[in-house]
């Protein structure tokens, strides 16, 4: 785990933020104390557009109908 004070991370941040991108956590210091942690965003997972318009597809031929839907108040 890689230390820098305030001051340094300001001057420094894109070489921190390559040091995250590489795994390693970056700890932030204030005067010698631990204020904040810095690690790497999990990567996000691929949104599923097939399923989606797949979904959609099935409910325009299996959905409520709009008298329906206005009946539940979802109109």
């Amino acid at each position: 785990m890689k230390t820098a004070t305030i001051a340094d991370a300001k001057t420094h941040l894109s070489s921190l933020i390559a040091d995250i991108e590489a795994g390693e956590d970056v700890v932030i210091t204030r005067r010698g104390r631990a204020v904040a942690r810095l690690v790497a965003e999990p990567a996000a997972e691929e949104f599923g557009w097939a399923a989606l318009k797949s979904w959609v597809a099935e409910e325009a031929t299996t959905g409520l109908s709009v008298a329906d839907m206005r009946e539940r108040d979802l109109l």
